[in-house]
């Protein structure tokens, strides 16, 4: 009895590090293959071309290599790049208003004792760095649970990091060439209670113009799915700033990600990021003890049943797609599945009562009816185990089973601890195939650490190790 108990445990053990092994291995070989992708050169415009001329952002395209670009919705859309309030309704609020001074967040005060000044933010000039949300924040609709602090004064909220964070997906209270490196009295710091999660920008310098005064501002997201800016120190006006180096805005944005297949090479896969709204905040009100408040507005996406899809009075244009069980507006983040599913194909005069018959026609019982067992009533299905477990038989019918499980354990774990030690021995005899599970080892302690360098104009990214005790992943960008 207790070799077979010791044997159980060596199986459910190794099938426990298996299962995390493959998995890390996935994970490393989908990062290895990006990376691949993020290797090939390819000559790219600045991401200041790319904002400075606001009435060609339309017809505008970004590449970022490995088929990865960066594109806003065509003018025959429904919906383009605007602040049409349809996801956000805001406000803002002067020096002389007393709500300014009621969003600010004093992170000095003892209830923000887990404030933390993250190190490599705070010592790095263009840098960005994931960090978890305790709670899940609304974001045009998508709960996020992470989010990338940059240097350079915005959040990313993209799940997909590349090097041109400025370009959409953000959410920026003052967007600009912020160093924080300059001095130790400008920090990168942030704290989460749970139902807010504060960043600050405190004292930082703008790169080149160090000495014409310190920024101090905060972006505050709410578990509703509130955002607030917060505004203590702007020592010059914001259409002063130069977006020579870096791109100058203050707002919200969001966008969704196409795959299309290239007609020419069907096998390859063309990644697009299409910008599908945006919220520009008047720099002209971005001053000294200055607040901003945006009010998430209902989307499709919260209706979770098709009722509430196809008759809420608080959203328009919204459909149900069956298939998926979503409502949405065919604009957001899930379009490319909407769009897989067939979603945007059915038609629009659809009602509730046209998908009944499919959820209830459908079912295990109709398919094969001659193989169908009667169903159960409540009673049944809550004794059915214990009627399993008591199912009688002749005795070697049941000792049988036993027995082939006992050897089959036995075989497992013989099998399993063989492979174990081969592994061990091909890692210490392959020094050069150590670092590859070095690397996977080390992947459950910090993200991913990318470098990107300018080389004429050439992408190439390098990993950097993270040392000491900050474990957030880091990505340096720099335009060319």
């Amino acid at each position: 009895t207790s070799l077979l108990c010791l044997l159980d445990l060596c199986v459910c053990r190794a099938e426990s590090f298996l299962k995390t092994f493959r998995r890390e291995y996935v994970d490393a070989r989908a990062m290895a293959t990006e990376q691949e992708e993020l290797l090939e050169p390819r000559r790219m415009r600045r991401d200041l071309r790319f904002f400075t001329h606001p009435d060609r952002t339309r017809a505008s395209r970004e590449h970022l290599g490995g088929g990865l670009a960066i594109d806003t919705l065509p003018d025959n859309m429904t919906r383009v790049v605007e602040d049409s309030q349809r996801y956000y309704s805001w406000r803002s609020f002067g020096p002389g208003d007393p709500h300014t001074a009621e969003l600010w967040v004093d992170m000095t005060l003892p209830e923000h004792s887990q404030v933390r000044v993250h190190g490599i933010l705070s010592n790095t000039h263009r840098q960005a760095a994931r960090v978890a949300l305790s709670f899940d924040f609304p974001f045009y609709g998508h709960y996020l649970r992470q989010i990338t602090i940059a240097t350079g004064g915005f959040i990313f909220t993209g799940e997909i990091t590349h090097r041109m964070l400025t370009a959409t997906q953000y959410i920026a209270p003052l967007m600009a060439n912020f160093d924080p490196s300059y001095s130790r009295n400008s920090t990168v710091q942030y704290c989460d209670n749970g139902k807010v999660f504060v960043v600050q920008w405190d004292k930082v310098r703008l790169q080149g113009r160090e000495t014409e005064g310190a920024f101090t501002f905060q972006a505050a997201l709410h578990s509703t799915g509130a955002i607030t800016f917060s505004y203590k120190d702007v020592p010059m006006a914001v259409a002063e700033i130069s977006s020579a180096q870096h791109p100058v805005k203050a707002g919200l944005s969001d966008a969704f990600m196409a795959v299309q297949s290239s007609p020419h090479t069907p096998e390859a896969r063309r990644r697009t990021i299409y910008e599908y709204h945006r919220v520009e905040v008047d720099p002209s009100k971005i001053t000294n003890s200055s607040a901003f408040v945006f009010t998430p507005l209902p989307t499709c996406l919260q209706h979770e049943t098709c009722e509430s899809c196809l008759s809420s009075n608080f959203t328009s244009g919204c459909s149900w797609c069956n298939i998926i069980q979503r409502c949405s507006d065919g604009i957001d983040r899930h379009r490319q599945e909407w769009l897989d599913y067939g979603c945007a194909e059915e038609p629009k005069d659809m009602t509730c009562e046209d998908y009944a018959p499919q959820g209830t026609d459908v079912s295990l019982g109709q398919v094969n009816p001659s193989v169908s067992e009667p169903t159960p009533s409540p009673g049944t299905l809550l004794d059915s185990p214990v009627t399993e477990d008591l199912q009688t038989g002749p005795p070697r019918q049941q000792g049988a089973p036993v027995h082939t499980g006992i050897i089959a354990g036995v075989v497992s774990a013989v099998v399993l601890l063989l492979a174990l030690t081969l592994l061990a021995l091909y890692i210490n005899t392959h020094p050069t195939a150590a670092p590859a599970f070095y690397l996977i080892q080390r992947r459950s302690n910090h993200w991913p650490a990318m470098k990107f360098r300018n080389q004429g104009c050439h992408s190439s990214y390098t990993e950097v190790e993270v040392g000491g005790h900050e474990k957030e992943g880091f990505i340096e960008a720099e335009q060319c």
